[in-house]
């Protein structure tokens, strides 16, 4: 699974807090709160991800509504999963990230572990 571009973690953004689909406008008039966008550019982005299998779209009168396929969870868990397939030393890679991470980002990493039956 390929990184999103910054208009396209934005949008999904949207379509994860939200927790219901949403049409190109919804998603529109929020990111307008923050930059000046165009309707098309959204639209655009939205069939990008559609194309991408990363949200699904169903057609309601006139309109699209769009919501992700996956969690962010999950989604952030592919990216990790593409990280260490594409390092020559996932061992090293994995041992770098585990030292960056505050004691609490530990300790719930050891949680995780425990529940998964691997600490």
């Amino acid at each position: 699974m390929k990184q999103l571009g910054q208009l396209e973690a934005r949008v999904m953004q949207r379509l994860w807090e939200s927790g219901r689909p949403l049409a190109v406008r919804d998603v529109l008039e929020d990111l307008q709160r923050e930059r000046d966008i165009a309707y098309t550019t959204v639209m655009t982005v939205m069939d990008h991800l559609h194309r991408k299998n990363l949200v699904r779209r169903e057609k309601v009168g006139r309109a699209y509504l769009y919501s992700a396929t996956t969690t962010r969870e999950a989604h952030t868990a592919s990216l990790l999963e593409q990280v260490l397939a594409d390092s020559s030393n996932p061992s090293g890679t994995l041992m770098h990230f585990v030292g960056q991470l505050s004691p609490d980002e530990l300790a719930a990493l050891r949680s995780a572990l425990d529940e998964a039956g691997g600490g």
